[in-house]
């Protein structure tokens, strides 16, 4: 048997050097090397050898199926290659074709100089699934049952056993980080969300978003005002200010709408078409973490403390560009984007 697998070696060999095709060579391999060719026939019926000739017989079959591979494959990378053109083929007089180079979508370059700064300040950058539960999504954000956002026409539900939906927030990440990872936090989530609104020049079925927040024992709302001054500063500019609002929303308590003075009229209160003459842009919502969402996401009754806040990408890209539709951004329209 030994003297056979000489011969084989021997056969196929010569076989694969004198393969002309990549076709004829993954013939070869078949013919050698699948499950039916002759090697595995080999490996079938060792156990025909004699107990004392095996071990050898076993290495030398291994080697020959090892010498057939890397020759095929060796082959296999000499026929692919394409055939060096002589130098009368080409013609050095003709003009040349310009390479047209893509750039990084407005949107892409908003959400990376957005994290890059919160990361700056030492905030760690989660991403999370755009398919959701229902908990994540509203109970455990303390999102009542009643409330408008849980109903059907307010939410892109998904016909599946567990009432999956496509996510309205990226607030879900905030729920996914704090079960899976005990605090200090510090936690920024970009990504895509979903609502069923009728597109127009200020809304869209699908846009970004950024959460951000922070968890630990001693967190104060100071701290909160604190991180969202230095962001607006080194996002629009040292002379920005910030001032907050009372607000509501389920997930925190305090909380507040965030505005910046305007950027284009600089708050003095003009005929701006930006702020409509109000000399303050509304950019994101926040406030202190409520405490039901600590509780379900686990967290000991009254250990922690921690404050989040969240914004709309477009509707920064839209506010430092100067970008009054955000229909721009998705139609892909290159006289728009190659501006950016």
């Amino acid at each position: 048997m030994f003297a056979d697998l000489k011969h084989i070696q021997e056969q196929a060999l010569k076989e694969i050097e004198n393969a002309a095709t990549v076709e004829e060579l993954d013939k070869l391999k078949v013919k050698y090397l699948s499950r039916k060719g002759l090697l595995p026939e080999y490996f079938k019926n060792i156990k025909s050898v004699s107990t004392q000739e095996r071990p050898q017989f076993g290495k030398a079959l291994n080697k020959l199926k090892a010498d057939i591979t890397r020759e095929a494959d060796n082959k296999s990378r000499q026929l692919k290659k394409k055939p060096i053109l002589a130098c009368g083929d080409i013609d050095f007089t003709a003009d040349g074709i310009k390479t047209r180079l893509g750039k990084e979508h407005i949107i892409n370059q908003t959400i990376d100089n957005t994290c890059a700064i919160f990361e700056k300040m030492g905030f760690e950058v989660v991403e999370g699934p755009e398919v959701e539960t229902e908990f994540n999504n509203f109970t455990g954000l303390n999102i009542p049952l009643n409330h408008p956002s849980r109903d059907a026409f307010d939410t892109f539900y998904l016909k599946t056993q567990e009432r999956l939906l496509l996510r309205s927030h990226t607030s879900p990440v905030q729920i996914r980080v704090m079960k899976n990872c005990a605090p200090p936090l510090a936690v920024v989530v970009p990504g895509k969300v979903y609502r069923p609104d009728a597109t127009d020049a200020s809304h869209s079925f699908m846009f970004h978003q950024i959460e951000g927040f922070v968890v630990s024992t001693d967190i104060r709302f100071s701290d909160l005002k604190g991180v969202l001054d230095l962001f607006a500063k080194e996002l629009f500019g040292p002379d920005i200010k910030m001032r907050f609002r009372p607000h509501f929303f389920p997930f925190t308590e305090p909380s507040a709408e965030v505005d910046i003075s305007c950027i284009i009229c600089s708050s003095k209160k003009g005929h701006c078409s930006v702020c409509g003459g109000k000399g303050w842009l509304e950019v994101l919502g926040a406030g202190m973490i409520h405490p039901n969402v600590f509780k379900h996401v686990g967290y000991p009754a009254g250990r922690y403390r921690g404050f989040a806040f969240g914004m709309g990408i477009e509707r920064i890209a839209m506010l430092k560009c100067g970008i009054g539709d955000i229909r721009l951004f998705f139609e892909n329209d290159l006289r728009f984007l190659e501006q950016f």
